[in-house]
């Protein structure tokens, strides 16, 4: 009930927003041609009851060309086999279309050509243009509405596939993953809404799929997904919310390989934690070996001093899935991985990001006494480090302090890696702007809140650029902020791990809930901005 009412707001939301959008401007020029192409005969004519043959032809009053055929055009119920439609390549007075299917019967087929016939002159689509037709004898013509939008971003994508499955006998929770919809219609370009049409009376299962290979299933490895819980009986005047998201794909392991002569990588998808590597090889007493994760990737590596070997057999496994596979890795002519130190910043500070230096070999020691830092009037800078094992970098924690030039130095033996090596004489220049170079954000959560939330200062695109977590009402305050135009995306924490969970569809659990203030806020430089952002239900 509470997604069918969401889904009634965001449509009137939605629509309003549109109208405004149409009334901003109008077109001027000369005479040119903006006229679409019109139907004006078919064969079978639409609507057709007790349809029997294999070839349609839709007549227009111009010739027209076809745009994107196998993008736009909806299907429902969708067939097994593509048909065949021409013209292709070329301009014609009617568009022909071969069924390559043996049609079920008492169904009524929907042919939605979306914006993929256009004028041969102009470029002019005949929008959402719709052919319908029964091999039973009446059409069925109950509807069915909704609105999508997407779990995390402020924008949903386009071209989603908004799929009805009729629960009957066969019908189980993982048919989405094995057969096509027995309904299906798309969102457009230009909304988020959407209709499905030339219904017959039932209880069905509401998705949305972001469907990759356009294949009118879901794949949990690349495809988005929403669900209705509710079971949707037809006929109904409700309008429903659909919210996209990307689950967590189940795990697996990829095939490993040699990537160095002194690592092999493996690759997954699912939760690093819960995967064990064992060799099964007998490895010599004088060879160490050490399991790293990659930073910022879903890839473990396995190190170890480099002996001569032509294959290594192990056995990964997932003590939670209770699954085990074995590999056997063969050598190859690869150099070794040696030390390289990387800062994740150069040159200017960001005010409040943390500074650290990374490795891409496993860091064993450090050595604070061989690290320092001054300032440009050669006065030393007071910092605190720390080795972070697993994000296998030092963390450097200082004040940073505006106006101000910093020489950070490591000499030899600094830093040694899990093989011994030890870095070369490194200096990194690092510098800080004025705090006038900067802008200030106060921002006041009101209406209905609740805690724990976190709020994120993002870019236009939705990258998060500051992030602040609270578990009580307080005032969030950005400070010393790069001069930019920022969203404002509040995450529902429910959990409390700080971080947005996705959802899962097996499960029946949605995504934590999300919330973007609904203007873009512009942030100048030497500029205090204050913003109340109410928050509803």
């Amino acid at each position: 009930m509470i997604q069918r009412i969401l889904g009634f707001l965001f449509l009137l939301l939605t629509v309003s927003a549109l109208v405004q959008c149409a009334r901003r401007g109008t077109p001027t020029g000369g005479d040119k041609d903006v006229t679409s192409p019109k139907l004006i005969k078919a064969e079978p004519k639409n609507m057709s009851i007790n349809f029997k043959t294999n070839k349609i032809r839709l007549y227009f009053d111009e010739y027209v060309k076809l745009k994107d055929i196998e993008k736009q055009l909806i299907v429902s119920p969708p067939l097994k086999n593509t048909p065949i439609i021409t013209p292709q390549g070329s301009a014609n007075k009617y568009v022909e279309i071969i069924l390559n299917d043996t049609l079920k019967e008492n169904t009524t087929y929907t042919f939605n050509f979306g914006q993929s016939i256009i004028d041969n002159n102009e470029g002019n689509p005949n929008r959402n243009l719709t052919y319908v037709f029964s091999t039973g004898d009446y059409i069925d013509s109950l509807t069915v509405s909704g609105v999508v939008k997407d779990a995390f971003n402020k924008n949903p994508d386009t071209f989603i596939s908004i799929m009805l499955y009729e629960i009957d006998s066969t019908y189980t929770d993982s048919t989405i993953y094995r057969q096509p919809p027995n309904y299906i219609t798309n969102t457009l370009d230009s909304t988020p809404i959407f209709h499905l049409k030339n219904l017959k009376e039932g209880k069905y299962a509401m998705f949305g799929v972001k469907d990759e290979a356009k294949n009118n299933i879901f794949n949990q490895k690349v495809d988005k997904i929403a669900f209705i819980k509710d079971t949707i009986n037809l006929p109904t005047d409700s309008v429903y919310l659909l919210t996209m998201f990307k689950e967590i794909p189940d795990y697996s392991v990829s095939v490993p390989n040699f990537a160095a002569k002194n690592k092999i990588i493996f690759g997954y998808q699912g939760n690093a934690k819960d995967i064990s590597i064992t060799p099964l090889s007998i490895i010599p007493d004088t060879v160490k070996t050490k399991i790293t994760k990659e930073r910022e990737k879903d890839t473990l590596n396995f190190w170890f001093t480099p002996f001569k070997v032509d294959s290594l057999v192990f056995t990964v496994s997932n003590e939670k899935e209770r699954l085990i596979d074995t590999f056997t890795v063969k050598t190859k002519k690869v150099p070794v991985d040696t030390l390289i130190l990387q800062a994740n910043q150069r040159g200017a500070l960001e005010f409040g990001r943390p500074f650290y230096i990374g490795a891409n070999t496993p860091i064993s020691i450090m050595d604070s006494s061989k690290i320092s830092m001054i300032r440009k009037d050669s006065s030393l800078v007071k910092f605190a480090l720390a080795l972070d094992s697993l994000g296998n970098k030092i963390d450097f924690d200082f004040e940073v302090e505006p106006n101000e030039n910093y020489t950070l130095d490591l000499l030899p033996g600094a830093i040694m890696d899990f093989f011994g090596t030890e870095n070369d004489t490194l200096s990194y220049k690092l510098s800080t702007k004025s705090y006038a170079d900067f802008g200030n954000l106060r921002l006041t959560l009101d209406g209905t809140v609740t805690y724990p939330l976190i709020v994120q200062l993002t870019d236009e695109k939705g990258k998060t650029k500051k992030e602040m977590f609270a578990t009580k009402p307080q005032t969030f305050e950005f400070s010393n902020i790069d001069p930019a135009k920022y969203l404002i995306r509040v995450i529902f924490d429910s959990n409390g791990n700080q971080k947005w969970d996705t959802g899962n569809y097996l499960q029946q659990i949605q995504p934590e809930r999300v919330i973007y203030y609904p203007n873009v806020l512009e942030v100048r430089a030497n500029w205090e901005l204050e913003q109340t952002f109410t928050l509803s239900n």
